[in-house]
């Protein structure tokens, strides 16, 4: 028997980042099968189907009826997704402070400056 030519299994959250740029390129909502036609075909409808859904679920997508199928649009950019992850592992945490704190103290010190500006920025916007 011949052996199958096995591809790299790919993480959720590159398939997911991977749907999410094919939407971004569409010049409007778009559908599965065009989705999985623009990823080159190689993954299942179903599977598309299933991170489009996850990423409804993220509120990373929104969908609209097409027909029989959907419609599906990005409603946020990788960085937003990433800073929803942030927030959903705070969120898990018991000690909000402790891991806030922890965080801070591994940043290098360019990202903190970044951080410290953009608290200064926030801060600003309250007051007006």
């Amino acid at each position: 028997m011949a052996e199958q030519e096995r591809r790299p299994r790919r993480g959720q959250g590159e398939l997911e980042a991977q749907v999410l740029s094919a939407l971004r390129a569409a010049e409007g909502p778009a559908t599965a099968g065009w989705v999985q036609e623009r990823l080159g075909g190689d993954l299942a409808y179903t599977t598309v189907v299933t991170i489009l859904s996850r990423l409804l679920d993220k509120g990373a997508v929104t969908r609209e009826r097409a027909g029989r199928s959907f419609a599906w649009t990005p409603s946020a950019d990788e960085a937003d997704l990433a800073a929803r992850k942030m927030r959903k592992v705070l969120d898990g945490e018991r000690d909000r402070e402790a891991v806030l704190a922890s965080f801070l103290t591994a940043l290098p010190p360019g990202d903190e400056q970044v951080l410290r500006e953009l608290l200064r920025q926030a801060e600003a916007e309250k007051d007006v």
